[in-house]
Parts: structure tokens; sequence; C-alpha cells
């Protein structure tokens, strides 16, 4: 009897199996080996995929990059977002910000507060009784020392001495979504911590939702909102039963964005199409071995990945711009118009001026994917990241006993799973995108507006959330497949959930059959103990490809 179950298998079909955005699994079982496979097993897929060049720069002015640079984004967070002024009207403390996921630098703190925060939480370990981590004054202390990750000061007013109660500015770094500490000196279980910087690992306890809520003009981000269009005749498509719209008020945003049932934690929405698709946050470790980049597969290039989010997240009113338009326009046509349109009624109604404020030059390839709103932030800061983002190295895997490290191994190479994931993880994911069906079986979608090739219309699977992150931006925009890229097989025993859409709560889970054969990545082991084997390899998996012989 085949141990595998899963649906829509057709013989003619490449078999092509992923684990969206942060998860393996196996699409194989005991008794029948896929095509492709062995009996012997393998250790890979033989077809890689095509690999994009990189070119590297600086990686120590990379780690900078990555932790502190913003290119002028400290006016949009400052200015337009207002989130500095928020946090500090609702008096948020520390210990506030620490639930809500976000990290502190303890190396980045003076001597004196680092022995003081130390003999507080040596009384109380659980820092409720802590006075700095409980005084909303201490947190603007925090950001003045650039110890708050991915919440970078600048100096605004050039006097050489950061104060954000003075008028400097704060602004958004990678680091926000992609750094964690070690916990060295505290930890919120479910939430932050205060450590030394572990930079590149996902931040899965990062409340986004709920951190925007607590900005003054949440209202400016308005692009990355789930919106109802007068253009899609005032549907919406997201987890949310309605839509927001260019009228919605301070309080409506707030409510969806700190409402964990329509912005869970751990989860950031990360494409301007006005639709509600939060995806979970995803490492930035050995990102030589992640091509390419975005769920979606949007971005084959990773200094072409870093330039989108600089050009288009970290500062959304440089979609207003004819170039940001023009993208608009391209993805979602009429909606598209109206996002740009109703985006500037938003920032003139809540007093937003002077943008945009990413500091960039025009390209001389508009709409290309070196530059899809024509803009490119500074080549060399790029192809730092590049460079330190390659070779940061990737946490160990978790112990595993030899003998079960060594079933799972030998599971996970006959059953199935390498006909698309590879053994080793110190060798890069396989490049090609995953059809939505093959990956979503219940994909079942309608037409929602048409688009010109090579884009492929905009779908919608109206019975599910997991493909809501391709109805608009997907692999098509650069003449791929909508559909899913392959995930890094790294860092799993710290995950808390898994697939992009945070829908299965374990990797057991994951690979159980009682999902059904219509989930997403419905490829299953149906014994307990095989699946606990493969369950175990998976967390124990790391670049050295040794984790059993630990």
């Amino acid at each position: 009897m085949q141990e595998i179950r899963h649906s829509i298998v057709q013989r003619h079909l490449p078999v092509a199996l992923l684990l969206l955005s942060s998860i393996a699994g196996c699409a194989g079982g005991n008794a029948a080996v896929p095509p492709g496979s062995t009996a012997s097993g393998a250790e890979g897929p033989p077809n890689q995929g095509v690999v994009t060049p990189r070119r590297d720069g600086d990686a120590e002015a990379g780690k900078q990059a990555f932790r502190f640079e913003t290119f002028g984004n400290e006016r949009f967070w400052t200015d337009a977002v207002r989130l500095p002024a928020g946090m500090m009207a609702q008096r948020v403390t520390p210990m506030q910000a620490l639930e809500l996921g976000i990290s502190i630098d303890v190396d980045a703190l003076s001597a004196d507060t680092r022995r003081a925060l130390t003999a507080e939480l040596r009384i109380d370990p659980t820092g409720r009784t802590s006075a700095m981590l409980n005084d909303p004054a201490m947190l603007a202390m925090l950001i003045n020392a650039n110890a708050v990750i991915g919440m970078p000061v600048k100096d605004a007013s050039g006097d050489g001495v950061m104060d954000v109660m003075k008028g400097d500015k704060v602004g958004a770094s990678c680091a926000f979504c992609h750094t964690a500490t070690d916990g060295s000196a505290f930890r919120v279980a479910g939430g932050g911590s205060i450590g030394t910087r572990l930079d590149g690992l996902a931040s899965h306890n990062l409340d986004v939702g709920r951190i925007f809520a607590t900005a003054a003009n949440s209202r400016a981000l308005y692009p990355t909102l789930q919106l109802s269009l007068n253009a899609n005749k005032g549907n919406t498509l997201g987890r949310a039963p309605t839509g927001l719209t260019e009228t919605s008020t301070e309080a409506e945003v707030d409510a969806y964005l700190s409402n964990p049932a329509f912005y869970p934690k751990g989860m950031f929405d990360d494409t301007f199409d006005g639709n509600g698709n939060p995806m979970h946050n995803t490492p930035l470790f050995r990102q030589d071995l992640a091509a390419p980049y975005g769920s979606e597969g949007l971005i084959a290039r990773l200094d072409n990945f870093s330039n989108l989010v600089y050009t288009t997240l970290f500062d959304q009113t440089a979609l207003t711009t004819p170039g940001g338009r023009a993208f608009l326009h391209t993805l979602g046509g009429a909606a598209g118009d109206e996002i740009a349109d109703d985006y500037v009624k938003v920032l003139a109604a809540t007093g937003v001026t002077g943008y945009p404020f990413v500091k960039a030059a025009p390209h001389a390839k508009p709409g290309s994917e070196d530059a899809p709103i024509g803009l490119r932030v500074d080549e060399a800061t790029l192809l730092a990241l590049n460079a330190y983002l390659a070779h940061l190295i990737a946490p160990v895997g978790a112990p595993a006993d030899a003998q079960v490290y060594a079933r799972g191994r030998q599971i996970f190479r006959t059953a199935g799973c390498t006909d698309c994931h590879n053994v080793d993880q110190g060798k890069p994911v396989p490049t090609f995108i995953v059809a939505m069906k093959r990956i979503f079986p219940g994909d079942n979608p309608v037409v929602l507006a048409q688009r010109m090739p090579p884009l492929n219309d905009v779908l919608n699977t109206a019975e599910s959330i997991f493909d809501d992150k391709m109805a608009v931006v997907n692999a098509s925009g650069r003449g791929e497949i909508r559909g899913t890229t392959m995930p890094l097989l790294l860092d799993l025993a710290r995950k808390p959930v898994f697939l992009h859409d945070n829908s299965v709560a374990s990797l057991a889970d994951l690979l159980d059959p009682k999902r059904g054969a219509n989930a997403p990545h419905p490829f299953y082991l149906t014994d307990a103990t095989r699946r606990s084997d493969v369950v175990e390899f998976l967390k124990s998996l790391d670049t050295s490809n040794d984790s059993g012989r630990r």
C-alpha cells in the first residue's frame, strides 16, 4: 500500500514540490517511489534551475547597512507614519515593546545602564518590577542609543546628539524583521529579547501589525493595507471580511492592524497591492543559497530585492511618483491607479508633505527588476548588503539522535522529498518556481482582472488565503509562472508555525495526512514514527550537513 497521500498526481507533470516560504516537507512514502527518485534515494532534484550571478561589495559596510541604513526613510516613519510619536503618546514601555516582539541590543547600552538593568533583573527575572523596563521614558533612551533593533535613529537636527524628543528621527532597517538576540540579558516568552544581536534570524515573534497600530498615522501605510477599491467593485481580498478605504479613520486602520486574526504575529505584508496578505517573516542569513527572492519569486537578484524594499516598502510614498504609479498600473490596472490616487488623498488628509523621502536616483531602465519604480538606491551599499547577507552564518541545527537522524535522512531521500529539496543545505536551493496547482491542489481560482503578458491574470481562490500572496505580485512579473519558490530548510527548530500564511502549527502537522488532499503542500507520511523521524531530521539541518553526527 502506497504511503504517500497527495492530490492530482499526474505522471506527466514535473514533480516539483516545495514548502512555501519557510518550511520543509515530504512528497513521498515507503512503497512507491515517485518519478525522479530511485530506490536507493537521491540527494536532490536533477534539474536545479538557472543560477543568477551575484556581485558582492564590502561585507563590513553591508553589516552597517543591514543594521542602520535608512536612505532617508526615517522621514517616512517619523513624519508620515509617525511611529515614534505614537509610541510616546501611548507611553509604550520597553517591556511593552518587548511583548510586541521588538528586541534590544544589549551591547549598544552604556556600561552603567547594563549594570543597572542586570541588577533589576537579578532581583526579579520576570522584569515585571523593573523600573527601567516599565518606564516609558526609557524607551526613548534605548532608541537614542540605537539599541532598539531595526529602528535606527538619525541626527536630523545636526547637533551631534541623538534625541528623538528633540526632533531627531527614527527609521527602519532590514534588521527590524530579520534579527533577534541571544536573549543573554532578558527574554519575554513569545516576544522579543535583550542580548547580543544575531543578524539574519527571522523575527518569528515580531507583532508587526500591533507595532504599526501604535503609530500616530498608520493611515500612511495605505498601499499595504487590505483595501476595498471601487475598481474591484468594493470587493476585498484578505483575512478581514471588509476592506479599508481612503476615508477609513485612524481607529479603523488600527483595529485592522492590531487584530491577530487579520494580521497575525510574525508576519509582514510586503506587497503594495491593496490585498491583506501578510506573510511569515523569513531568514536573511546565507542568501547566497536562497535565490530567487520573495516567496512568490518576483525578484531574481539579491541586490534588486534590497532595492525594491528600500524604494517601496520603507518609503511607500515613492509609489505616488510617476515611476511608482506606472508600476502600480502595470500590476493592477485601474485598481493600481486607484491605490495611488487614494494614497495621495490620505497623505493630504493627514498632513504629510515633502514626500517621497527615500534618497534614490532615477534609473535608466524604469520598470525593470533593477528599478521597478524607476529608482535605485546607492549601488555600493546594495552590493555591500549582498556580501553581508550572502555570508551570514546560518544557525546550527538542533541536536538529533544519530539513529533517528539517519532514518529521517533516508526517508527524506527515498520518499520523494528530494524531487524538490536538496539534502545538503550547504547547497543553493533549486531556483525553479513551483506552480500553484502543484503546491496547492485546492487552488481553484477565478479571474479578478486581466493583465498583459508576461503577467498572468489576477487570480484568486475564494476558499483559501494561501494564494492571496500571489494574486497580484508573483513571478510572472519576470516571465515565470505563478507559484512559489524554494525555502531554506534551516533554523526550523526555532520556527513556531509553518507555511507562509501561518496555517500549519508544526512540522509534524505539515506532514500529517489529516490536513487533507487539497491542502497546501499536501505531501504526507502516514506512519507516525516515520513522520517523527523526518521531523527530527529537518530540525537538525544546517549548512554543515552533518547534524546527525554532532
